[in-house]
């Protein structure tokens, strides 16, 4: 009697290579044990510096790279660029806790395929990672509604202006705006003080400002900070 032949099962889908790009290790630990989760997910390699994310994207190279803004270093927009310059397929995904519109503008112009919240449900990172890994883009609602708001008003004041700065001297003009100090500052980018003082005064030479008060007006106009 003939035997029926039955279809082969199909193979499992090749798991996504992921590289967890953040300066906090307690972050990094928690994405790691969130993603292991996921069998067609796999984490094969961590950085905690923008320099560490692009010399691992060049050796490993992941299908995702997990990419935090705020990074010691040569920052996280930075590695975007520089990552989506080696042009060996990987894909970018920012998870940040916050994002202005003119950040968000650039992280998608710098070559990042997509933004997640980090307060985000899980699902939603997962998702967010699948999407990009397929070669589309994915945003976060937050992120989304912000284009949408973009296209609708027209561009600020002084956003011309910010375009002459440099991404380091953005970062210190916005938490200078926002009241950090320089100490704290040097906290949060890994600068020393001077270095903060440093970049301020840069910052207010090009912008031709002579006081803090009037980076505050600047940040306002340019859309650097929410005018609460």
């Amino acid at each position: 009697m003939r035997r029926s032949l039955r279809p082969a099962p199909a193979p499992a889908p090749k798991p996504i290579h992921i590289l967890l790009a953040d300066d906090h290790w307690v972050v990094r630990a928690g994405l790691h044990a969130l993603l292991d989760r996921d069998a067609n997910l796999r984490v094969v390699g961590e950085a905690a510096t923008g320099e560490e994310a692009v010399k691992q994207t060049r050796a490993l190279k992941p299908d995702v790279v997990l990419m935090d803004l705020v990074m010691p270093g040569i920052g996280g927009l930075e590695a975007v660029r520089r990552i989506a310059a080696l042009h060996v397929g990987t894909k970018i995904l920012v998870l940040s806790g916050y994002l202005q519109e003119d950040r968000l503008l650039e992280v998608l112009a710098a070559g990042a395929s997509g933004f997640v919240n980090k307060g985000s449900p899980a699902e939603n990172l997962t998702r967010a990672i699948r999407t990009v890994a397929q070669n589309e883009v994915f945003l976060d609602p937050s992120a989304a509604k912000m284009l949408v708001e973009h296209q609708k008003q027209p561009r600020a004041r002084g956003t011309g202006a910010v375009n002459r700065l440099s991404v380091r001297e953005r970062e210190v003009l916005g938490l200078t705006a926002e009241g950090y100090s320089s100490t704290e500052i040097g906290k949060l980018l890994r600068l020393s003080p001077k270095s903060v003082d440093t970049y301020r005064a840069r910052v207010m030479d090009k912008l031709g400002l002579k006081h803090r008060s009037e980076l505050v007006r600047f940040a306002l106009r340019a859309g650097l900070l929410k005018n609460e």
